[in-house]
């Protein structure tokens, strides 16, 4: 009689059988590639409880489990100030998917609940200093954040029409403010559709934007404007419809080979687009929508 599987084993499974060439694939496409992962690396996957970052950590487990380079994980959840309810909903899932987790509290929520110009952007700013401190206070070199093929896209379009800017996210970068600190995207190549479908068909739930200001807009009734990066999403769907392939392209236009040839020829205008680029304006706008 066949041994009847955990939940988790079941979720196990889907990554590495029906949605091995969509999820799997990709991620060790992007691991090698872009050489995200070297030998005796410490890595703290940080979760914020959504479905990208929840999906990552469950990917990077599994590569630990079956990878020669020998290396370590931290799943690191920082809480900015989530009400009850999303606290515990990160608790059960990561329980679920069987993902050991380090919570650490800030008060994020409590500075930004008062500032009325770019909340999101201050929140993200802060979230990724606090992330950083965090993770060498625990020995490691380095962070893993869950930016999919979507958000490079989107980002993209985001310095275009908000920033005035030709920038793209990159798959890995160093830190400017923690030195000897490099920040990582496991899941550069994969889809968000691709995302949703896994999460659809294990009947999973996560958080979305758990911050004051949506739960404040969501019990009065209010319509808050659209960020920046929910526009860039409509904008590359709404394209996309017309262009089937219009996502490739960009994606294609902005790998860091790609940099590298042009920061050859431009010096001037590329030099910051190499694979391991500092950070720039349009991502941290990015960083708005997660």
């Amino acid at each position: 009689m066949s041994r009847q599987l955990e939940p988790y084993q079941l979720i196990e499974r889907s990554i590495q059988k029906k949605f091995h060439k969509v999820l799997w694939t990709p991620f060790i496409t992007a691991i090698k590639q872009y050489e995200l992962i070297a030998p005796g690396d410490r890595i703290a996957v940080c979760i914020s409880g959504g479905k990208d970052s929840m999906l990552m950590a469950k990917l990077l487990q599994l590569l630990q489990r079956h990878s020669d380079v020998p290396f370590e994980v931290v799943n690191l959840v920082m809480d900015p100030g989530y009400n009850a309810v999303n606290r515990q909903k990160i608790e059960s899932n990561a329980a679920l998917l069987h993902i050991p987790v380090t919570i650490f509290e800030t008060n994020i929520f409590d500075v930004t609940s008062g500032i009325e110009q770019s909340p999101c952007y201050l929140c993200a700013r802060m979230r990724r200093g606090y992330l950083y401190s965090k993770a060498r206070e625990l020995g490691c070199n380095k962070i893993a954040l869950g930016h999919h093929f979507s958000d490079v896209i989107e980002t993209t379009v985001m310095g275009m029409f908000y920033g005035s800017q030709l920038q793209a996210m990159p798959p890995k970068l160093r830190s400017r403010n923690f030195p000897g600190m490099e920040l990582i995207r496991p899941m550069y190549c994969i889809h968000e559709d691709d995302i949703i479908a896994w999460q659809r068909y294990n009947g999973l739930e996560f958080i979305q934007c758990a911050c004051r200001f949506t739960e404040r807009a969501a019990t009065h009734g209010m319509t808050a404007a659209a960020p920046s990066g929910r526009r860039s999403s409509c904008c590359c769907a709404s394209c996309g419809a017309r262009i089937p392939t219009l996502k490739r392209v960009f994606f294609t236009a902005f790998t860091p080979s790609v940099w590298t040839r042009w920061s050859a020829t431009s010096p001037a205008a590329w030099s910051t687009r190499s694979p391991t680029a500092t950070a720039s304006a349009a991502e941290m706008a990015k960083e708005e929508t997660e």
